[in-house]
């Protein structure tokens, strides 16, 4: 039989770096790697049109686009996780700033629906007591599904995130780092209070997996299977995992981290009701581990 040709976008992640290079490879396809940089700009057409046949997906991304029913199917395979707590920002020169203090500010993020953006959002509500309502969120970007209605403020076009930020249209931001001395974290201790809300939750914030078409899925599951025996080939092949492991592979390992984005996202209104996680896999993937 012919080997098929899988249209795919990856990251350039290190834990799958011999999957892409062509060191390791499958007996049944061919990966044909299309890069887009970055890479969260290959989730739209992948959504809309499933443009490519094996596509990194932030979770939120996919938990919509499952809710509208797209023809996509999960794979649970990390391919990028990080504590959040430093990845939100204010102005020091504007006073002290605590996350409690965000009710009735401006807050910036780069488009509502982002993965990183939901994990901050829960944490802000469920650990800090924020309540979400109460902020003005200003957005740069669509979200990737056409059906969801946005309803908070847009930016003027052309401006950036973070000189809106500097320029004081902005109060804080969310989903950003940056070097800038006259910008702080959030959270005034970013690396400890990601270490206690580890140990409170037990869960590892993975924000990208990857995604097959419906139609792969379906017409040659021994091909999805393979793909994600290859990937996790690629992982092992990268040497031991970090403790905890950022970029966990199967459905047992994906399970908690899952169900929390899931609770986060029914909060948020990112999607109309809780769904199991076996739900989120088909025949093929949710026996992956």
């Amino acid at each position: 039989m012919e080997k098929l040709r899988l249209r795919t976008v990856l990251g350039n992640h290190p834990h799958i770096q011999a999957v892409k290079d062509g060191e390791l490879g499958s007996e049944l396809f061919d990966l044909d790697f299309i890069e887009f940089t970055p890479t969260n700009a290959a989730f739209k057409p992948m959504v809309r049109e499933q443009a490519f046949d094996v596509c990194e997906m932030a979770i939120v991304t996919y938990l919509m686009a499952r809710a509208h029913g797209k023809p996509l199917v999960l794979l649970p395979a990390a391919m990028v996780g990080r504590f959040q707590h430093g990845h939100a920002l204010y102005r020091a020169d504007r006073g002290a700033l605590a996350p409690a203090d965000l009710e009735g500010k401006r807050v910036g993020i780069r488009s509502f629906t982002t993965t990183t953006g939901a994990w901050m959002r829960g944490i802000l509500a469920n650990d800090y007591g924020v309540n979400l309502d109460s902020i003005d969120w200003v957005t740069f970007e669509d979200p990737h599904i056409a059906e969801y209605v946005d309803r908070t403020e847009r930016a003027p076009k052309g401006s950036t995130i973070i000189q809106m930020l500097k320029d004081g249209e902005l109060d804080a931001v969310l989903g950003e780092t940056s070097s800038d001395p006259a910008l702080k974290p959030l959270f005034a201790d970013p690396a400890g209070e990601a270490a206690r809300w580890y140990a409170r939750q037990g869960v590892v914030p993975v924000n990208h997996l990857v995604v097959v078409t419906e139609r792969l899925a379906t017409s040659r599951p021994d091909v999805v299977r393979s793909l994600y025996e290859l990937l996790k080939r690629g992982k092992a092949r990268a040497g031991p995992s970090g403790v905890p492991d950022l970029v966990p592979f199967g459905v047992e390992a994906n399970r908690r981290p899952l169900e929390l984005m899931i609770d986060y996202c029914v909060q948020q209104a990112l999607i109309p009701r809780r769904v199991a996680v076996d739900a989120l896999f088909d025949d093929t993937t949710r026996d992956l581990n």
